[in-house]
C-alpha cells in the first residue's frame, strides 16, 4: 500500500513557518488590544452626552468638587462687586455659593451645566468652529446665588449683578486640536478593534497547535489589560502635574477618576478574562494529554512510514 500523507502535510505549509506566522499575528493583536480600548472609550463612551451626565453627576456630592465650584462662582460674583462693597459683603457672597452646593437645586443645575458644556465641545469638534473657544454662560447659577443672599437678608444682595459671563471651557488653539485628534478617534475607533479581534483569530486559525495560540492570546490578552491599567495611571500622573496653578488638584482628580471609571473596568475585566481562559486551556490541555494532544501538536511530518503488509498464512 501507499503511504498516506498526515492531515497536517497536505496543509502545504511547514508548522515552523506557521507557528512563525501565528505568533507574529497574535503578538500584534496583543499590542494593539490597549489602543483599541482606549480609541473605543473615547470615542463611544466620552461622545455620548447622557453617559456623561450620568458619570458627572456623583460629583456634585463631592466635597472637592463642590468647594472648587463654590469658590470658583464666589470670586466672579465678588469679583462684580464695586471695590467699597467687596469687603462687606464678600465673605457672605462665598458662604452663600458654598451653601447652595449643598441644595437639590446645585445637583439639577450640575446636571444642567454638564449637559450644556459637553454639547458645546461636541459641537466644537464636529463643526467648524472657526477658531473660537468653547464657552457656557454661568449667568443662570450666578442667579440662584444672589438669590438666595436676598432671601437670607445679606446686605446689598440686590446690588450683585448677574453678567452673562462665558466662561472658556476649551482655548481656541485647543479646541482646534481636539478637532484633528476627534476626527482621526473616529476611525481608529471602529478599525482597531476591528483589526485586533481579527489578528488574533487568524492566528489562531493558522496555528499548527491552537490550544498554545489560544493561551498565548489569552495571556496577551491579559497583558494588554495590564498595561491599559497603567496607562490610565500614568495618564492621571501626567494629566493632574500639568495642571495651571489656579485649578482645585481634588476637584480634578474626582473628574478624571470619574471619566476614566468605564476605562478601569475595561482594563481589569481584560486581565481577568485573559487569565482565566489561560487558566481553563493550559488546565484542559493537561487532562487531554495522549494520543489526541501528540496528533493535535507534534511537529507536521511529510509522509509516515508505509504500513507493514500482512503475508497470508
Amino acid at each position: 500500500m501507499s503511504p498516506r500523507p498526515s492531515p497536517r502535510a497536505s496543509l502545504g505549509t511547514p508548522p515552523r513557518v506557521r507557528d512563525g506566522l501565528s505568533a507574529a499575528l497574535i503578538v500584534l493583536a496583543c499590542l494593539l488590544l490597549p489602543f483599541g480600548a482606549l480609541a473605543a472609550w473615547a470615542a463611544y463612551g466620552l461622545t455620548d452626552t447622557g453617559r456623561y451626565v450620568r458619570t458627572m453627576a456623583p460629583l456634585a456630592g463631592d466635597p472637592a468638587v463642590r468647594d472648587a465650584f463654590a469658590d470658583a462662582v464666589g470670586a466672579e460674583l465678588t469679583d462684580e462687586l464695586e471695590p467699597r462693597l467687596r469687603g462687606m459683603a464678600g465673605p457672605f457672597v462665598r458662604d452663600a455659593a458654598r451653601s447652595f452646593t449643598r441644595t437639590d437645586a446645585f445637583r439639577a443645575g450640575w446636571d444642567t451645566a454638564n449637559r450644556v458644556t459637553h454639547t458645546a465641545l461636541l459641537h466644537a469638534v464636529r463643526q467648524d468652529a472657526g477658531g473660537r473657544p468653547v464657552t457656557v454662560d454661568i449667568a443662570p447659577v450666578a442667579a440662584e446665588v444672589k438669590r438666595r443672599l436676598a432671601a437670607g437678608n445679606v446686605p446689598f444682595a440686590h446690588r450683585i449683578p448677574v453678567p452673562h459671563t462665558e466662561v472658556a471651557v476649551l482655548p481656541a488653539p485647543e479646541a482646534d486640536r481636539l478637532r484633528k485628534g476627534y476626527d482621526v478617534l473616529e476611525v481608529a475607533a471602529f478599525w482597531l478593534p476591528s483589526t485586533t479581534v481579527a489578528l488574533a483569530v487568524t492566528g489562531i486559525a493558522i496555528a499548527a497547535c491552537r490550544r498554545r495560540a489560544v493561551v498565548a492570546t489569552a495571556l496577551g490578552t491579559a497583558l494588554g489589560g495590564a498595561l491599559l491599567a497603567l496607562a490610565i495611571a500614568v495618564g492621571r500622573h501626567l494629566t493632574l502635574t500639568d495642571l495651571p496653578a489656579g485649578l482645585h488638584r481634588p476637584a480634578a482628580e474626582a473628574v478624571y477618576d470619574a471619566l476614566t471609571a468605564t476605562l478601569r473596568t475595561a482594563s481589569w475585566l481584560l486581565l481577568a478574562l485573559g487569565l482565566t481562559a489561560a487558566t481553563i486551556t493550559w488546565l484542559t490541555g493537561r487532562h487531554s494529554r495522549g494520543a489526541r494532544h501528540a496528533h493535535a501538536c507534534a511537529p507536521a511530518v511529510h509522509g509516515s512510514a508505509p504500513e507493514p503488509t500482512r503475508t497470508r498464512a
